[in-house]
């Protein structure tokens, strides 16, 4: 069973790279209503859902045809925590010296798709 969910999960995960790759072609901000309009359904989520929704996002960034950044890694993430039931929320945020940009999900205040610390040096600018 367990095994079957990764699988969906990654198979969601490559649909999902693939609808980022052609909603950012009609520009940044029709992307960023995408992700802040996209509801959290109201399913339960699994027990290990979130955890296995960014290890299937991780694994099909591997394998996807193109190289994969961080703001469409994150966009595609927080689609599928929200899809199966999980209040993710998309972050962006900023350093300032040296200048640098990054993205994550984090849900309930946690950062659940890449390092916490990114929290800490990292000035956010947009959170949806």
């Amino acid at each position: 069973m367990k095994k079957l969910r990764h699988v969906v999960y990654a198979i969601q995960a490559i649909g999902g790279l693939m609808v980022y790759d052609l909603v950012v072609r009609l520009g940044f901000a029709r992307t960023h209503a995408l992700v802040a309009k996209f509801p959290v359904l109201k399913r339960r989520p699994a027990e290990q859902s979130t955890a296995g929704i960014c290890n299937a996002v991780a694994e099909a960034c591997v394998w996807y045809v193109k190289r994969v950044h961080c703001l469409q890694r994150s966009a595609v993430t927080t689609w599928l925590l929200r899809l199966h039931g999980v209040p993710a929320e998309l972050v962006i945020g900023c350093r300032p010296v040296p200048v640098r940009s990054h993205a994550w999900v984090e849900v309930n205040g946690n950062v659940v798709n890449d390092r916490p610390q990114y929290q800490k040096f990292f000035r956010v600018l947009e959170r949806f």
